[in-house]
């Protein structure tokens, strides 16, 4: 008898000791182009957890948004970085190439933006750990306005959350199809979002009486969440320390409380 209830102990214990976060990349289509997300959940979780899609910087798809798909699903979360570019295609900054991938449908085709985002969605839900009631997103720079994009494209989702995304939009009356509660978080001196846009945002947001909190962070301009941007506030673009921490922080509240309603 003992020496079962310590197979049963060690077992226990071998189980948790092996239990990690769970990687690996997806490819799906968009008609017969080949897009290349990539997954991350905790294999130590039962059953379904919420789900979360993170849309990229202008960039592309690269390891920073897997770290932090990696770093919601430590929170529990299943969470799948999308690819909205397509397979492959991880413009540089530097050329000149992400500007124009990014103008390509954040300033050119928001309709194509949000088939895109709204196939990331779709392949989210089909994955076993994903509860399919219990959706979100999130996104950086070129990501958080497409994380506000898939929210006003109607999507069933519960949250949003968009780190120093653009604000505007060329159809303020899409504000109606939301159904998601909204977190932007906002650089306070961020030159690329000027005060017009916030408000029109803000705005658009009232009209529709749309669940949503806006939070300006001190001293923060453009990609304040990313260190790869530098330290140097006066380019407009800069990693800021303190607004990282409480950004994420103030996402993980937002999230915990969208879920829980």
């Amino acid at each position: 008898m003992k020496r079962l209830l310590w197979a049963i102990l060690l077992a226990g214990l071998t189980a948790t000791a092996t239990a990690e976060i769970q990687t690996r990349d997806i490819e799906y289509m968009d008609g017969e182009e080949p897009l290349l997300g990539y997954l991350a959940y905790d294999d130590a979780i039962e059953g379904v957890r919420p789900g979360i899609v993170i849309v990229h910087q202008w960039t592309g798809l690269t390891d920073y948004e897997k770290r932090r798909a990696r770093e919601l699903a430590e929170l529990g979360y299943v969470a799948f970085a999308i690819d909205v570019y397509g397979k492959g295609i991880r413009p540089s900054a530097e050329s000149g190439e992400a500007g124009k991938w990014a103008g390509k449908f954040r300033n050119g085709d928001r309709l194509n933006f949000r088939h895109r985002l709204q196939l990331g969605l779709k392949e989210l839900k089909q994955q076993p750990q994903t509860d399919p009631e219990r959706l979100g997103a999130i996104g950086y720079c070129f990501g958080g306005t497409g994380a506000i994009e898939l929210a006003r494209s109607g999507a069933d989702i519960d949250a949003v959350v968009s780190f120093h995304g653009s604000l505007d939009s060329p159809s303020p009356a899409d504000g109606a199809n939301i159904k998601a509660s909204i977190l932007a978080c906002h650089g306070a001196i961020d030159p690329y979002v000027p005060d017009d846009e916030v408000a029109a945002f803000e705005r658009e947001m009232q009209e529709h009486n749309v669940d949503y909190l806006l939070i300006k962070y001190a001293n923060a301009v453009h990609s304040f969440t990313q260190p790869m941007a530098g330290t140097d506030p006066s380019r407009g673009a800069a990693y800021n320390e303190i607004a990282d921490k409480r950004s994420w922080k103030h996402m993980k509240d937002f999230l915990e409380d969208a879920f829980q309603q």
